[in-house]
C-alpha cells in the first residue's frame, strides 16, 4: 500500500480524502495558493506545498506545479478529487511517466468519457441509450443557431470538457443560442482550458440520476445504485438523494448494467459515475460520464457502507474488488445539501467574505465512511472553519450536509432538524433555500424533476412564509425567551427583588404579518403559552440571553432556532424563514401599529452589481434606448458569467463601470432616465 499521497485540490474533498488516508494509515500532502494558505486542508494534512497565486490557472491546474510538488514531497500517489485535474488526461501522462500512481482512471479512459463528444459516439456503439444531438465540434455563433434549428428548440449548449454546470446553458430560442454560445465558450475557455461546445436536445420534464460505478484493474466492475440529482440552479446540483424516489428495480438494473458496459468498453479503472436524463416513462438517455469522484458520493457511502475514496486508493494500488454486484445492498436513504456561499434572495448570486460564525450540527461521532449506519446520521463533509475567509477565486460551495434514515421521510426529517441546527453568518448562504425545499410538498412526495426551482420559484426565492401552526409554536417560543430575557434584564438592573413577580404575563407577539395575544404561566420546568383562540403549547428550554442557537421543547417536538436580538424582540431563522418576531407589551403593541412603514430606497432606475465580480463586458453605451429583457452586461464571478438584463424599457443616462473593473454588491453600473 502507497505510503505517501499527495491532494491535488482544495475545500472540503481534499478534507474528505485526508480522512480516509489517515484511516488506511497512509500520510498526506497538501497543495494551497496564496487565498488558501490558512485553508482547512493544509492544516488538516501531514504535509504542505504552496503552489502559486488564487487564479486556479496559476495554481491548481497548472501541471509542472503539482509535478514539483509531488517531486518534492516523495509522494507515491495522487488522488484529484473532482474538478481541476481530476480528468485531465495530460496529467494522469504526466504521473505514469515520473511513475506516480493516479487514483483515478487510465488515461484512455479520461480522454474517451472527459470528452463529452467522444464519449456519446462511443456510448451509442456500446448500445446505451443516447440524447439527440450534434457531436461535431462548432465554429462560431450562427452554426450553433443553425444546428440548434435543426433538432429543435429547446436545446443544451455544452462545453465538451465541461463539469459542474461551467459552461452550459439553456436556448428557447435564436438569440438564446446565440448568446449561449458565446458565454459556454468564454466560460470553458477559463475554468477548462478548452473552449470545444457541442448541442444536445434538451428534455422537458426531466430527471438527473446517475449511476456510481466501480471497476479495478482486473476486468471487474460493479454498479452501486443511483443517485437522484434533479434539484439544480443553473444546472448545478444543490440536493442529491440515494437511492431515487422514482426508479423501479428493473429501471434501476438496467441503468447499471449499461453504465458498467460503457465502463468496461474503455476500460475503466476507478470510481466514476454514468450521469443520465430520465423522462416521466422510465426511459433513461445517456448524458455523460464523470471520470472522477463526484460532488455527491456521500450519500452513496451512506445506503451501501461502501468507503468510495479508500477503493480508489486500493484499485490504484493494483487490488482486485474485495465487493461483487451481489455483495452490493441498498440500506435506507441518504440525502445531501450542498451549502453554498450564494445569496438565494438575488437568484443564488455568490457571495464572499469572512466566516463570523460557522457552526455545524454535531455530526454522528461513530460513523465513518465504509460502515453500514444502523441508527440516523448527520455528516458534514467541509473544508472551511469560523474566522476564514470564503474567496471569489473558487466555487462557492462551502460544505455538504448529509443525514441518513431507515426510509427517504426519515432522512427529509434529520435533514430539518440539521439544517436548523446549522449556523452561518458573515456572506450570504443558501441554507434558507435548503430547508425550504425540505419542507416543499413536492419534494416530500418525490415529485420534481430538474425545473423545480424554475418552476417552484418563478419569481425567485424569497424566504417561507411559515403556515399560522408553525408560527404560532415559534410565537410561543419566542414569548418564553423574551420572558426568560425580561427577567435576566431586571436582574442586571437591580429594581426589585423578585425579578420573575415584575415581568408581566400578558404580551401580543408579531411575525410575517401575525399578531399573536399571548399570556404565558412559567414554573420551574418551562412555560405554558396560551393563545386568545385557545391554542396552548408548553414550552421548555435551557436557552440563554445571547446564544445565537436556541433548541427548545414545544409540546415534546424539538424546535431550533437561529437567534439575534433586535428592540423588542428577536430576529428568528427556522424552517427556511427569516423573520423579525416582536415580543411587546399590550400598550407596546397599540403604539407599535401607529408608526408609520419605513420605505426602501427607489433603485429602479439604477442597475445595480448583484454579486461581487469582474465586468466582462458592457452591451449598451449612453442614450441607447433598451427593451425589457435586453443584455446590459456581463459580470463574471467565481467563474461563473452572468448576464444582466434590463428589466424594463428606459434610456441608458450613465454607464459607471467598463470591463475590467472590479465590483462589489450593490455597485451602480449604469444609470437610466
Amino acid at each position: 500500500m502507497f505510503k505517501k499521497i499527495l491532494i491535488a485540490n482544495r475545500g472540503e474533498i481534499a478534507c474528505r480524502v485526508i480522512k480516509t488516508a489517515r484511516k488506511m494509515g497512509i500520510r498526506t500532502v497538501a497543495v494551497y495558493s496564496d487565498a488558501d494558505k490558512n485553508a482547512l486542508h493544509v492544516d488538516m494534512a501531514d504535509e504542505a506545498i504552496h503552489i502559486g497565486p488564487p487564479p486556479a490557472n496559476q495554481s491548481y491546474i497548472v501541471i509542472d506545479k503539482i509535478m514539483q510538488a509531488i517531486k518534492h514531497s516523495g509522494a507515491e500517489a495522487v488522488h484529484p478529487g473532482y474538478g481541476f485535474l481530476s480528468e485531465n488526461p495530460k496529467f494522469a501522462e504526466a504521473l505514469e511517466a515520473a511513475g506516480v500512481a493516479f487514483i483515478g482512471p487510465p488515461k484512455g479512459a479520461i480522454e474517451a468519457m472527459g470528452d463529452k463528444i467522444t464519449s456519446k459516439k462511443i456510448a451509442q456503439e456500446a448500445n446505451v441509450s443516447t440524447v439527440p444531438g450534434y457531436m461535431g465540434l462548432i465554429e462560431d455563433a450562427d452554426e450553433a443557431v443553425k444546428i440548434s434549428k435543426e433538432i429543435g428548440y429547446p436545446v443544451m449548449i455544452k462545453a465538451s470538457a465541461g463539469g459542474g454546470g461551467k459552461g452550459m446553458r439553456i436556448a428557447w430560442t435564436d438569440e438564446e443560442a446565440r448568446e449561449g454560445f458565446q458565454s459556454s465558450k468564454n466560460e470553458a475557455a477559463n475554468s477548462f482550458g478548452d473552449d470545444r461546445i457541442f448541442i444536445e436536445k434538451f428534455v422537458t420534464q426531466p430527471r438527473h440520476i446517475e449511476i456510481q460505478v466501480l471497476a479495478d484493474q482486473h476486468g471487474n466492475c460493479i454498479y452501486l445504485g443511483e443517485r437522484e440529482c434533479s434539484i439544480q440552479r443553473r444546472n448545478q446540483k444543490v440536493i442529491e438523494e440515494a437511492p431515487s424516489p422514482f426508479l423501479d428495480e428493473a429501471t434501476r438494473k438496467a441503468m447499471g448494467e449499461q453504465s458498467c458496459a460503457l465502463a468496461k468498453a474503455v476500460g475503466y479503472a476507478s470510481a466514476g459515475t454514468v450521469e443520465f436524463i430520465v423522462d416521466g416513462d422510465r426511459n433513461f438517455y445517456f448524458l455523460e460520464m464523470n471520470t472522477r469522484l463526484q460532488v455527491e458520493h456521500p450519500v452513496t457511502e451512506l445506503i451501501t457502507g461502501v468507503d468510495l475514496v479508500e477503493q480508489m486508493i486500493r484499485v490504484a494500488n493494483g487490488e482486485p474488488l474485495s465487493i461483487t454486484q451481489d455483495d452490493v445492498k441498498l440500506n435506507g436513504w441518504a440525502m445531501e445539501s450542498r451549502l453554498y456561499a450564494e445569496d438565494p434572495y438575488r437568484n443564488f448570486l455568490p457571495s464572499i467574505g469572512r466566516l463570523t460564525r460557522y457552526r455545524p450540527p454535531a455530526e454522528t461521532s461513530d460513523y465513518l465512511p465504509g460502515v453500514v449506519p444502523s441508527a440516523p446520521v448527520i455528516r458534514n463533509d467541509t473544508g472551511v472553519y469560523e474566522g476564514g475567509e470564503i474567496s471569489m477565486f473558487y466555487d462557492p460551495m462551502i460544505a455538504k450536509l448529509c443525514t441518513w434514515g431507515p426510509d427517504r421521510l426519515a432522512a427529509i426529517e434529520g435533514m430539518r432538524g440539521a439544517l436548523d441546527a446549522f449556523e452561518v453568518e458573515g456572506i450570504g448562504h443558501n441554507l434558507p433555500f435548503l430547508s425550504a425545499v425540505m419542507a416543499h410538498p413536492k419534494f416530500v412526495a418525490g415529485d420534481m424533476t430538474t425545473a423545480f426551482i424554475a418552476e417552484e420559484y418563478p419569481e425567485g426565492f424569497d424566504g417561507v412564509n411559515l403556515p399560522e401552526a408553525a408560527l404560532k409554536r415559534v410565537a410561543a417560543a419566542a414569548a418564553a425567551m423574551n420572558r426568560v430575557s425580561e427577567i435576566r434584564r431586571s436582574r442586571v438592573s437591580g429594581r426589585m427583588d423578585n425579578h420573575e413577580r415584575m415581568v408581566g404575563s400578558d404580551w401580543v407577539v408579531t411575525a410575517q404579518d401575525h399578531s399573536f395575544a399571548v399570556s404565558i404561566d412559567a414554573d420551574h420546568d418551562g412555560a405554558t403559552v396560551s393563545f386568545e383562540d385557545g391554542t396552548v403549547h408548553r414550552v421548555s428550554s435551557d436557552w440563554t440571553p445571547g446564544d445565537s442557537l436556541a433548541e427548545l421543547t414545544v409540546d415534546g417536538a424539538l424546535l431550533s432556532l437561529k437567534v439575534d436580538n433586535i428592540t423588542s424582540g428577536f430576529r428568528i431563522r427556522t424552517a427556511g424563514a427569516d423573520m423579525k418576531v416582536h415580543v411587546r407589551t399590550p400598550r407596546q403593541a397599540e403604539l407599535a401599529a401607529l408608526m408609520p412603514e419605513k420605505l426602501p430606497p427607489d433603485t429602479s432606475k439604477l442597475l445595480l452589481c448583484p454579486m461581487p465580480g469582474l465586468i466582462v463586458k458592457v452591451d449598451v453605451e449612453v442614450g441607447q434606448e433598451v427593451q425589457d429583457g435586453q443584455s446590459l452586461c456581463t459580470v463574471e464571478a467565481m467563474k461563473m458569467e452572468n448576464i444582466l438584463r434590463a428589466e424594463r424599457r428606459g434610456v441608458v443616462s450613465k454607464i459607471n463601470a467598463a470591463p475590467g473593473d472590479s465590483l462589489a454588491v450593490d455597485d451602480v453600473i449604469m444609470e437610466f432616465e
